[in-house]
């Protein structure tokens, strides 16, 4: 397709869904349920300053099942979202993440500009406070539906944990939150996918409600206050030494 026809039919796209979209722009509150894979198989594949022998050996230890479902939440408003684990169980057998009674929260105001992000990192507990640093988001033009909605993708290299992000963002739900800490495009992000299936969030179901205490965290949660260059400090150590010691960079941090 011509490019300048390709760019003329992404802006009309976009000019739709805005003018579709604003007049529901209140109405846009409520929480969205992922359903999160990750798949320890592509996760292995993906370190690649281990021996394929070593990958190899570690992937054998987990035996036939290589991916682990479960179910995480995303709060929101026009202003505010909040992500957390849920405990709901996604597979049978498999209680949700949360009862590991590890902090885990992802706030964004976007009223105000700011993170508060509670995150548990090798058994301390860090309250990240700062604020919104946009994200290198590439929007590209491809589009597929996720949950009942024309979504249009993005994608994002992460040269520390070295990944690469493809985002899908709802062109009808014009808000700027997401899963985990990918925010920051125009619309809400329904599916990630890092590396290829290493680790997938997709949402499964939207439960649009007026909301009452969601998005509020504890008040009174104990832990180091950093801000987002010192807490990216800490994960470039945590990598810098699982490297040194030939071990999975992402034991013990979020993938």
């Amino acid at each position: 397709m011509n490019k300048g026809i390709s760019a003329y039919i992404i802006s009309l796209i976009f000019l739709l869904a805005f003018q579709s979209s604003r007049l529901n722009a209140q109405a846009l509150e409520g929480t969205i349920r992922y359903l999160k894979t990750q798949n320890w198989s592509k996760m292995m594949a993906s370190v690649d300053y281990i021996s394929k022998q070593r990958r190899d050996r570690e992937t054998y230890m987990w035996g036939t099942r290589s991916e682990w479902k479960t179910f995480t939440l995303l709060h929101f408003n026009t202003t505010e979202s909040k992500y957390e684990d849920s405990e709901e169980e996604a597979e049978p057998g498999m209680e949700g993440w949360s009862n590991r009674k590890e902090t885990f929260f992802i706030k964004r105001n976007f009223s105000n500009n700011t993170i508060y992000d509670g995150v548990t990192l090798l058994g301390k507990t860090y309250l990240i406070q700062d604020s919104i640093i946009p994200q290198p988001w590439k929007i590209l033009n491809d589009m597929k539906e996720v949950a009942g909605h024309i979504c249009m993708n993005a994608s994002m290299n992460d040269t520390i944990r070295k990944q690469i992000t493809i985002a899908w963002f709802a062109l009808d739900m014009p808000v700027s939150a997401g899963p985990d800490r990918f925010t920051g495009l125009p619309g809400m992000v329904l599916e990630v996918d890092i590396n290829n299936g290493a680790l997938v969030m997709t949402a499964d179901k939207i439960d649009l409600k007026p909301l009452t205490t969601e998005l509020n965290v504890p008040a009174k949660i104990k832990g180091k206050k950093i801000t987002v260059p010192e807490y990216t400090q800490l994960i470039e150590k945590q990598i810098k030494e699982r490297k040194a010691a030939e071990e999975p960079w992402f034991w013990g941090i979020n993938y």
